[in-house]
């Protein structure tokens, strides 16, 4: 049957009709998908793990254990994952694993643009890389394939624009597989001299992969008209793809690489041979272009072609001196609008706390990172996952007492548990005065609302184990915690300066449901009454969208507001009444 599917979901269906049986996976935009759509096919057992590492040990585990299995991650999960990763390369797997990773071109939601393609040449194992929803749907069928037989992980790559654009695929039938017996084997303990064993198999096993290369219908070639059609040779792969075909067409001729580890040799040899000039079309790092010029080709890319940000359409053109389209812009100069934390966020009063206070914050990944704009402007730097904790250890180590009294990290409870955890032993073993602000929404916010550890639910919304927070922090030898609500400005700024006065580790647990959750009831709005209103000002400080200035007076989008009451603690002259 022909739908329309979104490229992640594609990826799903491959799983489901591959027979895949087991998937554990971290959301991670633009990768989140994939799972929350495998999850919707009974026969495939879902998780939600606690970060990707574990995702890629318990999908290694199902493989050893003889059954499909696959992971999914955005390309930073990946450096969290890269420990096993490289292991279980070297250690083979039974049942085919597929280890689905989500790059990110142009950062619409990530600290950086980093290329996974280096990965799978690092660790030594395959990858694939569909330009459109049915190759995602086949090539992940076809990976576990590959997988069994060649007895290798084999990673499957998306971008932003493949993970979530939509095009025509054709569904199949699910073809169960037998569970392959477990044997046990020795050689699977990754001890040196097992491992000395392991890497000249994994090195005969990728030249046996780049004969598969040079023969795979994925990597094809596809002529250009006439021997017009020869004047130009464009290597490509992925989205880039898709690009080239709709700004040439078939004037120039094309290699087309599904395969994109290992490369293949002669197939890319023979193609520069056939064509005048050779033009390499890639995202980000040029990987396809230096395999060509390690290869003593001449050929084009980095040139002509920008190493940063997504490509489009249009960008070709100009990069190839071709006319662009004329566009239709706006007539009305429309301003930028940022993103900003919601209407009734519970993040908001305790990142207000933390400005006024003049506090110095190490940040972490999640929607809280949006503390940093302004007005409120209270957060200092951003790292990665788990690394506001760390990082903060070591400022106060460095600096310390003079830097206790005003520094803190603040980390969400997903995040806390994903690699916050371990931080939070060494500032527990080591003893640094540092205070640790959990911000705990009973949620997994930035990625749309997947549940976590701390929740009490899993993947399917069903009761699942639920981790204790204060048990546990206190069980890791932090003695100082404490609980605030953070629509209580007052309570958030007597627990902060007691904490921070404190010559031991604290930590601060900042807790109230995400507003957006529907089990969440809201408050009628607030409205402003113009006779009280002074026209201060202060209101606006803890910059919620709900609020403005109009004719010198404060206004309530009626609409957005939530009713939560922190602008009602913000206002002198209680202009602000429910």
């Amino acid at each position: 049957m022909k739908q329309l599917m979104l490229g992640n979901a594609a990826i799903a269906r491959g799983m489901y009709e591959a027979g895949c049986k087991v998937v554990s996976s971290y959301p991670g935009t633009p990768s989140t998908e994939i799972t929350e759509e495998a999850v919707k096919f009974s026969e495939i057992y879902c998780e939600w793990a606690p970060n990707e590492k574990v995702a890629v040990e318990t999908a290694f585990g199902a493989s050893l254990a003889g059954v499909r299995s696959a992971c999914a991650m955005k390309h930073v999960g990946l450096n969290v994952a890269a420990d096993p990763v490289f292991s279980i390369s070297y250690i083979g797997i039974k049942g085919g694993m597929v280890i689905c990773v989500a790059d990110d071109p142009g950062m619409h939601s990530s600290q950086n643009e980093q290329d996974s393609r280096h990965y799978a040449r690092a660790s030594k194992i395959p990858m694939l890389e569909p330009s459109d929803s049915a190759e995602a749907l086949a090539f992940t069928k076809l990976a576990f394939e590959l997988s069994e037989e060649y007895g290798t992980p084999v990673f499957l790559k998306m971008c932003t624009r493949v993970a979530h654009s939509q095009s025509v695929v054709e569904t199949g039938s699910r073809v169960e597989r037998e569970t392959i017996p477990y044997v046990k084997d020795v050689h699977n303990v990754m001890t040196p001299a097992n491992a000395k064993v392991r890497h000249p198999i994994v090195e005969e096993r990728t030249k046996k992969l780049i004969a598969y290369a040079e023969e795979t219908p994925i990597n094809r070639i596809e002529w250009g008209e006439g021997e017009a059609g020869k004047e130009i040779g464009i290597i490509t792969s992925s989205t880039s793809y898709q690009y080239v075909k709709e700004v040439f067409g078939d004037s120039v001729s094309v290699l087309k690489l599904g395969m994109i580890w290992p490369l293949p040799e002669k197939k890319l040899i023979e193609f520069a041979a056939a064509v005048k000039k050779l033009v390499v079309v890639e995202e980000l790092d040029p990987f396809i272009e230096e395999h060509c010029k390690k290869l003593g080709l001449r050929v084009e890319g980095k040139e002509i072609l920008p190493m940063c940000d997504e490509f489009s359409q249009n960008l070709l053109r100009r990069s190839f001196s071709l006319p662009v389209p004329e566009s239709k812009a706006l007539s009305e100069n429309v301003p930028v609008r940022p993103p900003v934390m919601c209407s009734g966020c519970p993040h908001r009063g305790i990142f207000y706390t933390l400005m006024k206070e003049k506090c110095t914050v190490i940040g972490d990944i999640g929607c809280y990172t949006l503390g940093s704009a302004a007005p409120l402007l209270a957060m200092d730097i951003n790292i990665c996952m788990g690394a506001s904790v760390s990082a903060e250890h070591g400022f106060n180590t460095a600096l310390g007492k003079a830097s206790q009294n005003k520094t803190v990290s603040v980390i969400g409870d997903s995040t806390f548990v994903h690699s916050g955890m371990t931080s939070l032993a060494n500032i527990a073993y080591n003893q640094s005065a540092s205070t640790v602000i959990i911000l705990d929404n009973s949620i997994t916010g930035m990625t749309g609302h997947q549940q976590n550890p701390t929740t009490g639910y899993n993947i399917k919304g069903d009761p699942a184990g639920k981790i204790d927070l204060e048990a546990l922090i206190r069980a890791m030898g932090i003695e100082r915690v404490s609980v605030v609500d953070p629509y209580n400005l007052a309570q958030c700024d007597e627990v902060l300066k007691r904490e921070l006065a404190a010559d031991e580790p604290s930590v601060i647990i900042s807790r109230r449901p995400c507003v957006l959750l529907k089990s969440v009831k809201t408050n009628p709005p607030l409205h402003v009454d113009p006779e009280k209103c002074r026209g201060c000002k202060s209101c606006m400080k803890m910059g919620c969208p709900s609020i403005s200035i109009r004719d010198g007076k404060a206004q309530i989008d009626q609409t957005l507001c939530v009713g939560c009451g922190v602008c009602k603690q913000l206002c002198h002259f209680d202009a602000f009444a429910g």
